[in-house]
């Protein structure tokens, strides 16, 4: 009993089987013949968490050893500071060479108990302030005094940063630093140490009378892309001016004072390699990068950054390299170089050891770093967000810009982050450069890797076990990934369509595109000729492409006009460098681009000068998710950074293009409802006016030296109403009032010249819908004064105004300009606009007979009644006259009435009883379903339209677009729409001429 009592008290329960443990710890004081000194139970358990917990105690013997003096502090520490006792414990479990460091310094321990230094300027003054021989103004230590205490330094931060690297794993309290903040940190270290072996080599041999030379280290590879490993060589660049033999000097003891102390400096990255000239001046560079560099190059100098030396010579010579890396992908068999370059890597790659080289096997980083850079060399040309030189940053890049799918970047950087792991794990077990995954049937070296990398056992399995199937499932998802990024440019789901169709004869080809419902097989015979032809890239990718677009475009109601449209969208973007990517990768954008240019003629115009909306028809969120109010709020922000009023309005139709356009491709497909499609729009064209006025009130305020007035502009309509549709003009009233020290008369002047620009400079014809500011609505029509003062509004409705000017002021609603002046224009208008006592018969008749004027007058002749979506019976403006002489009935009364929204003014009317419920329901839904097929109809033909088509293609299309399937008889939909506003208009006769 006793010997089990022992047994169950033994190391071992700790994870410690080394013959010696238990004398270790009783010569630490942490064992007795009682078993574990309860003082010491959280040091036994930090020690059985470490990656090898034997290796971790014989650390801390070693480090007893090396200073028995110093060690009762060490101990009570470890007992009493978790800080300490998990990042010493996770350090000495991991790596025998830090160790090493500790035992030749044992004091240095007390630097993982406090704060430490995480940036590269205090890693350049802690590696300075180890170098010279006394205080900050003393003289640098040189020769080897320097290199020896530069080593000490760097190793001691080395020491910290891999502490906090694998606290985490001891104490998992301790925070757990991400893998890019410790590559950052250790590339800030490595360039901490360019600038202080550079220090060192000025030191030595900058003499006071020298000419004046200035050399610049341009960092690349890992360093440059800020990506370092714990031990790796550092590849450079020297750039010189002046004296190159000086420069070369320094350039060369730079590299034996960072090489012995801290880590190999490579310069074979520099023109000609290892027999060009060490330091070349900066046109040197030129002439070299523009008539010799091959394609590797400038791959490498993707990555080029400057980190020591003169900061102005290293800016000039990233400058200088930029331009030429952005455009290397336009050299001739580009692709096919760096495709071979990776092939020519793994051929020289020994068999025996490929399938674990972490680094240049299959699977392996290269394999994602290649597919990466070679993505941004062909995308990044046009797209400055991914011309990153760090991997990780550039495959966040290329996800976000759709150039990679969102699940193939997020698995990539899994991955290669995984990688990288373990490559930083093995290195930092003897500081020494390897990226050799140990051998499967190496049990324990896979288990303390396994433990290092934080891989608990699970299901049974032990951590070794898993760490070699984490490591093979993560080396297959690399390389299948890896080639179809890299040799297979094409998405699988794409390239798996046969293309047969496209090799027939001219006749057979003809006769299955009418079989497809083409009703002029030969001329879409010339849309794909015109796309196809030729042995470019792009005609291979719509060779590829088309076969699914055909059939996609087939099931439109248009599919000749819809190849049509896709032919001249593909000629317009032809220099969009992502158009066909985005079409070639993103399955969901291929469908719904080919339903919307098989529907719609408006989509297409929009489409060739808002392309960036493509983009977003992959991901319904992005297209259906932005807030109008956000967008005009952006809307407005790039409007006031833009240097003159025309140049205003070019941004502001700019943006209104893009939001149009992914307004129309939302309505199309479904994905928002009537009344969101009108708020947007209403939004767009607010913030238009909004941008244009502030643009046209500053441009006259700088000619005039002075602001006579302030102006507010009042929506009318459906402006007003916030319900406007893609035709809608934006009816106004200008209001102004003067400003301190200026006459009425000089205020209005002022504020009918900004009135006159805001409306001359929105009003200039263009391909997208027109912007027609349309001020008739004002006192006196067309007739009287564009722009009146808050005064002279008062007096004209007081004195002259008319009931129909009165239920035109219902859905007048403060826009732009200032809002002060608009509410108060409002609340003035509110008496006129909602009657005391509401209207008397007199005034109702005149209602009543304004409509029937109306309508009959302004009725198109032949227009079918029933068909008619404004006019007709119904329509909108059935529903309209009723709502609103219900308002100017009652609006007094019933405070919910004040509203500009038909809809919401229809809820009103049934919540206060003055309208029966059913009628409510049915005037909605009809001025709904009216409001929807004008829209649609602008959208199906590309210009105003209000009456429904009977027949036709455009009928087709508009049923589509209303939710009708392809096999649905488009005569339903034209007999649900008179049977929806045959039910409106009879509620209109009851509720309009009601008593």
């Amino acid at each position: 009993m006793a010997e089990q009592a022992r047994g169950s008290a033994s190391p071992a329960r700790y994870g410690l089987t080394d013959d010696r443990a238990e004398a270790e710890l009783r010569a630490a004081g942490w064992w007795t013949d009682n078993g574990p000194d309860p003082a010491s139970i959280v040091v036994l358990t930090a020690l059985s968490r470490a990656a090898d917990p034997d290796l971790a105690l014989r650390g801390l013997d070693r480090l007893r050893e090396a200073d028995e003096a110093g060690w009762p502090d060490l101990a009570a520490a470890l007992c009493e500071n978790r800080i300490l006792r998990g990042r010493l414990i996770g350090v000495l479990g991991t790596s025998t060479a830090l160790a090493d460091f500790l035992v030749s310094a044992p004091t240095e321990w007390r630097r993982l108990a406090q704060a430490t230094c995480t940036g590269t300027d205090c890693y350049a003054d802690t590696l300075l302030a180890a170098v010279r021989d006394g205080g900050s103004d003393t003289p640098l230590l040189t020769g080897s005094a320097a290199e020896q205490a530069l080593r000490a330094a760097y190793r001691g931060l080395i020491l910290e940063i891999a502490a906090d690297d694998l606290g985490y794993l001891i104490d998992q309290e301790l925070p757990r630093p991400s893998y890019t903040d410790i590559t950052g940190r250790l590339t800030a270290l490595a360039d901490a140490a360019l600038v202080t072996g550079l220090a060192i080599a000025e030191a030595e041999l900058r003499k006071p009378d020298t000419e004046p030379t200035t050399l610049a280290i341009i960092a690349m590879g890992k360093c440059g892309g800020r990506e370092l490993n714990y031990v790796s060589d550092v590849d450079v660049i020297f750039v010189g001016e002046g004296d190159l033999s000086l420069a070369t000097r320094l350039a060369t003891t730079t590299m034996r004072v960072v090489g012995k102390a801290c880590f190999e400096v490579d310069a074979a990255l520099r023109p000609e390699g290892k027999q060009g000239a060490l330091v070349r001046t900066m046109d040197g560079h030129i002439g070299y990068y523009k008539k010799w560099a091959r394609t590797w190059e400038f791959q490498a100098l993707m990555k080029a950054r400057p980190v020591a030396g003169d900061a102005e010579l290293g800016r000039q010579y990233t400058e200088m390299v930029d331009s030429m890396v952005w455009s290397a992908a336009e050299r001739e068999n580009f692709v096919a170089d760096v495709q071979q370059m990776r092939r020519r890597v793994e051929k020289h790659l020994p068999a025996e050891i490929a399938d674990r080289e972490l680094k240049l096997g299959r699977g392996g980083l290269r394999d994602v770093e290649f597919a990466v850079q070679l993505l941004q060399l062909v995308h990044g040309r046009a797209d400055p967000a991914l011309r990153s030189p760090s991997t990780m940053e550039a495959l966040d890049a290329l996800g976000e810009g759709g150039y990679v799918g969102r699940a193939d970047a997020a698995e990539l950087e899994n991955s290669y982050e995984f990688l990288r792991t373990v490559e930083h794990r093995l290195q930092l077990r003897r500081l020494r450069r390897t990226h050799l995954f140990p051998e499967p049937s190496d049990t324990v070296e896979l288990r303390i890797l396994a433990r290092a990398t934080g891989i608990k056992p699970a299901r049974g399995r032990a951590e070794g076990d898993l760490l070699l199937s984490d490591f093979r499932r993560h080396a297959q998802r690399i390389r299948r990934l890896h080639e179809k990024l890299f040799y297979r440019p094409l998405l699988q789901s794409v390239a798996s369509v046969p293309t047969e169709a496209l090799r027939l004869t001219t006749k057979q080809a003809a006769q299955r595109l009418s079989a497809l419902g083409y009703v002029a097989p030969d001329g879409a015979l010339q849309h794909i000729r015109a796309l196809t032809a030729g042995v470019s890239r792009r005609a291979s990718i719509q060779q590829t492409l088309l076969p699914v677009l055909l059939d996609l475009l087939a099931d439109t109601a248009d599919p000749d006009g819809g190849l049509l449209a896709y032919r001249k969208v593909s000629e317009a973007l032809e220099a969009t460098p992502w158009y066909l990517r985005v079409l070639r990768d993103e399955g969901a954008v291929v469908e719904q681009l080919a339903f919307l240019l098989g529907t719609s003629k408006l989509v297409p115009d929009l489409l060739v000068r808002a392309p960036e909306v493509l983009q977003l028809l992959g991901d319904p969120a992005k297209l259906t998710g932005r807030d109008p109010r956000e967008f005009a709020t952006s809307l407005r922000a790039t409007v006031r950074r833009q240097p003159g009023l025309k140049a205003a309005v070019t941004a502001a139709r700019s943006l209104r293009r893009h939001e149009l356009l992914r307004v129309a491709a939302a309505d199309l497909l479904g994905l928002m409802d009537v009344q969101s499609v009108c708020f947007a729009l209403s939004s767009v064209w607010t913030a238009v006016l909004q941008g244009a006025l502030t643009a046209a009130l500053n441009k006259r305020e700088a000619e005039l030296g002075s602001a006579p007035a302030k102006i507010a502009v009042i929506g009318m309509g459906r402006l007003g109403g916030a319900e406007l549709g893609y035709s809608s003009d934006a009816d106004v009233l200008f209001v102004c009032e003067a400003n301190h020290g200026f006459g009425d008369g000089e205020a209005v002047r002022f504020a009918t010249s900004v009135a006159e620009s805001v409306q001359q400079s929105l009003g200039q014809p263009t391909a997208d819908p027109p912007l027609q500011v349309d001020a008739n609505l004002r006192p006196e029509g067309r007739g009287g004064p564009l722009v009146r003062t808050l005064e002279s509004y008062r007096a004209y409705y007081a004195r002259w105004s008319q009931v129909w000017e009165a239920q035109a002021l219902l859905r007048a609603r403060q826009i732009a300009g200032d809002d002060d002046l608009g509410e108060r224009f409002i609340a003035m208008i509110d008496p006129i606009r909602y009657p005391e006592g509401g209207l008397d018969a007199t005034r109702i008749r005149e209602v009543r007979r304004m409509k029937a004027r109306v309508q009959g007058e302004r009725m198109p002749r032949g227009a079918d009644p029933t068909l008619h979506t404004k006019l007709g019976r119904g329509g909108l403006a059935d529903v309209e006259w009723a709502v609103q002489l219900l308002q100017l009935r009652h609006a007094d009364e019933v405070p919910a009435l004040r509203t500009t929204s038909t809809p919401g003014a229809l809820t009103a009317l049934a919540e206060a009883g003055l309208v029966d419920t059913e009628d409510a329901d049915s005037m909605r839904e009809a001025w709904l379903l009216a409001t929807h097929v004008r829209n649609a109809a602008m959208l199906v033909r590309g210009k105003a339209v209000d009456q429904v088509p009977s027949s036709g293609r455009d009928l087709a299309a508009m049923a589509r677009v209303l939710g009708y399937s392809a096999e649905d008889d488009p005569g339903e939909f034209v007999d649900a729409y008179r049977r929806t506003t045959r039910r409106a208009h009879a509620s209109v006769e009851r509720v309009f001429y009601e008593d």
